[in-house]
């Protein structure tokens, strides 16, 4: 009888313990912790602000570590709209040397730009290794959202990466991808703490249980 009392207390002493295991991390609280992004000097995140094209690469060479990349030890490249003294200056040129992200004509790289969630979803699948999918994969995974075929044809391999890996947050009643909208920064801290998770937990995310194709390059 004592020995039934003291496991049902030690069950009970184990329950708070098992619930903070579980507890969901905000997504915001978790990019800003990792040093991702920041608060400004408020100590407001700005969820709804929108993400710049210097905004991102700065966030992925944090995020990926892309200056550790062999091809960023490359000269620098002469950008006309990106002098030495921009704040992103040194994050442009990594993501530029590296081929994760492309400039324009006339070799501009156009660093306020806002870009879509398309285009900062493939990029970030493309840092992250994009799946090598058959076509046919590709469009088993894109056909389970109504809005698929708004996804620029360049962008198709990489999206399905991302929707695959559970780095985008679809629209919960529509089940849109919504990708021609502007990318906001709580799009952006969900795909990175998407991304952070699957690093400290790579089981936990609802992916089909076949072995994903390897990773290379994107498009």
């Amino acid at each position: 009888m004592l020995v039934s009392i003291f496991l049902a207390i030690a069950l009970l002493q184990g329950v708070p313990m098992a619930v903070k295991s579980q507890e969901i991390i905000d997504p915001i609280d978790r990019v800003v912790s990792a040093g991702l992004m920041n608060k400004d000097a408020s100590g407001n995140f700005n969820a709804e602000g929108l993400v710049s094209r210097a905004d991102l690469a700065m966030i992925l060479v944090k995020t990926f570590g892309l200056e550790r990349r062999k091809t960023a030890q490359k000269p620098d490249m002469e950008l006309p709209d990106v002098p030495k003294s921009y704040w992103a200056y040194s994050a442009i040129q990594t993501v530029l040397k590296t081929g994760t992200m492309s400039g324009y004509r006339d070799g501009m790289f156009f660093p306020n730009q806002r870009v879509s969630r398309a285009e900062a979803l493939a990029i970030f699948a493309q840092a992250y290794g994009v799946f090598q999918f058959p076509e046919p994969s590709i469009s088993e995974i894109l056909a389970k959202y109504p809005d698929a075929g708004d996804i620029p044809s360049w962008a198709r391999k990489s999206l399905a990466t991302a929707l695959y890996e559970g780095f985008v947050n679809v629209d919960i009643a529509t089940n849109k991808i919504n990708p021609l909208k502007p990318m906001t920064r709580w799009d952006i801290a969900y795909a990175l703490s998407k991304y952070l998770e699957r690093q400290v937990r790579p089981t936990s995310l609802p992916v089909p249980d076949e072995q994903p194709p390897d990773r290379g390059v994107g498009r």
